[in-house]
C-alpha cells in the first residue's frame, strides 16, 4: 500500500513546492527543463525537501526513462543491467534519449562503485542525478563530481510546510478548521522544513487517534519505537556520547556507541570524520600520530565500506581512547581567532613583511629580520605582542 507521502508526491514542476532559487522564472533547472537540456547533477540538501520528486519530474517532463537506485543497496551489476537496457533501446531506435539514473544517498557509494559508474556518465550513456545529505565535495570522487553540476536544495519554508499540511489534511478528509493555530505552529516547528516528516506524522496521527490535536500528535510521537534517525535527536545523542566516551578514555563505552551507530547503518565516513576531528581537537600535541591513525581509518573505510569497515573503525576508536588528551592547540587557535575577530587586520610588524621591491625595502619592509629569533621574542602585531596563546612547554 502506498504511503501518504507517495500519494501526495507532485508530478509536475507546477505542483512542486520549494526550491524557487532553482525552479523560479529564469532559474537554472526551470530553464533546463523547458529546453530539454537535462545533464548530470547532484542534489545536496536535508531530508524531505523533494530531491527524489524533482528528479522524477525532470525525467517525466523530458520523456526520459527513470531508474531509481539506492546507494545503500545498489551493486555494480544493477548499473550494468541499466546500461545494457539502454544500449538495447538505442539499437531499436536512434531517437532514444539517455535515461536518468537517480542514485539516492550517493555518498554511500564507495570509490570503486563510483569509478565503475564514471565512464557511463562521461560518455552520456546515463544521465546521473545523485541525491545526498552530505557535502558532495567530501563524498563524491573528483572525477565524477567534475562531470556533475551540484545544486543545493533548501529546507521548506514555514509557508511551504503549511501548504503541505493543508494538502495532507484535505487528502485525509480532515477539515482544515479542525486543527488549531497552536497545533499548526507546533507542526511547522517540528517539521524543520522536512515535508516527508510532517506528512508521516499527520498520517499516523489521523490513523491512530482520528483527531489532529496537539495532544494526539505528541502521543503519536511517544508511541513510536525508539529508532536511530540519522537526522534526528537520537543521531546527535549517540555521536555526542561516542565523542565524550573517547574524550574520557573510556574505550568500553566508546566501542559500545560505535557498535550502536554501525548496527543502525550510520555512514562509516561520518564516524571516521568525527574521529579525525577528535584526533586534533582532543588529543592534539599529546600524540601527533593520532591524526595519522584517524586519517588512515577514514581512508580505509572510504575504500572498503561495510561490513569490514567496522573493524577499521574499532581499531581506530580503541587507539584514540588510549591516547593522552591535550586540547592546548585547539584552545590556542580559537583564542587567536577571537583576537582576529575582535581587532581585525592589525598591522603586521615591518620586519616580517615581504619586500620584493626597493620601494618596500626603503619603507622598512623586512628590515632587521632574523631567520631564527629567540623563542621568547614576539612576532605578533604591536597590540598583541604580549599575548601567549600556547604555552612554550607542552
Amino acid at each position: 500500500m502506498s504511503t501518504l507521502a507517495t500519494l501526495l508526491r507532485p508530478t509536475s514542476l507546477e505542483e512542486y513546492l520549494g526550491q524557487t532559487h532553482l525552479l523560479g522564472e529564469n532559474k537554472p533547472l526551470k530553464i533546463a527543463s523547458e529546453k530539454g537540456h537535462i545533464f548530470s547533477m547532484i542534489f545536496w540538501g536535508p531530508p524531505g525537501v523533494g530531491k527524489t520528486t524533482l528528479a522524477q519530474i525532470l525525467a517525466k517532463q523530458n520523456g526520459r526513462d527513470f531508474y531509481d537506485l539506492s546507494a545503500v543497496s545498489a551493486k555494480k551489476t544493477d548499473i550494468k543491467d541499466i546500461v545494457d537496457q539502454t544500449k538495447s533501446q538505442r539499437m531499436l531506435t536512434q531517437t532514444y534519449k539517455s535515461p536518468i539514473l537517480f542514485l539516492d544517498e550517493i555518498h554511500r557509494f564507495n570509490k570503486a562503485q563510483q569509478d565503475f559508474l564514471l565512464p557511463y556518465v562521461e560518455d552520456g550513456t546515463l544521465i546521473l542525478i545523485g541525491a545526498t545529505t552530505e557535502n558532495p565535495s567530501f563524498e563524491v570522487i573528483s572525477a565524477l563530481l567534475s562531470r556533475c553540476k551540484v545544486f543545493i536544495l533548501n529546507p521548506l519554508s514555514s509557508e511551504e510546510i503549511n501548504q503541505v499540511i493543508d494538502k495532507a489534511l484535505k487528502y485525509l478528509h480532515v477539515p482544515l478548521k479542525k486543527m488549531s493555530a497552536e497545533t499548526r505552529e507546533w507542526l511547522v516547528q517540528y517539521s524543520n522544513g522536512d515535508a516527508r516528516k510532517i506528512i508521516s506524522l499527520i498520517d499516523n496521527t489521523v490513523t491512530l487517534y482520528k483527531t489532529v490535536t496537539l495532544e494526539s500528535f505528541k502521543n503519536t510521537l511517544q508511541s513510536n519505537q525508539l529508532s536511530y534517525d540519522k537526522k534526528g535527536e537520537e543521531h546527535y545523542n549517540t555521536i555526542s556520547a561516542f565523542i565524550k566516551s573517547m574524550r574520557a578514555s573510556n574505550v568500553d563505552a566508546a566501542l559500545y556507541y560505535l557498535a550502536r551507530m554501525v548496527e543502525s547503518g550510520e555512514d562509516p565516513k561520518f564516524i571516521a570524520r568525527r574521529m579525525v576531528i577528535f584526533a586534533s581537537e582532543d588529543i592534539g600535541l599529546a600524540a601527533p600520530t593520532a591524526l595519522v591513525v584517524a586519517n588512515a581509518v577514514f581512508e580505509a573505510v572510504t575504500h572498503i565500506g561495510y561490513p569490514e569497515a567496522q573493524i577499521n573503525l574499532a581499531h581506530g576508536v580503541a587507539y584514540l581512547c588510549k591516547c593522552e588528551k591535550n586540547r592546548s592547540a585547539y584552545d590556542a587557535y580559537f583564542a587567536a581567532l577571537r583576537d582576529v575577530q575582535a581587532f581585525g587586520s592589525l598591522p603586521i610588524p615591518l620586519h616580517l613583511r615581504n619586500a620584493p621591491t626597493q620601494l618596500m625595502k626603503n619603507a622598512g619592509y623586512g628590515k632587521n629580520y632574523e631567520m631564527y629569533p629567540e623563542k621568547t621574542k614576539s612576532l605578533l602585531p604591536e597590540k598583541l605582542k604580549h599575548k601567549k596563546y600556547l604555552p612554550l612547554k607542552q
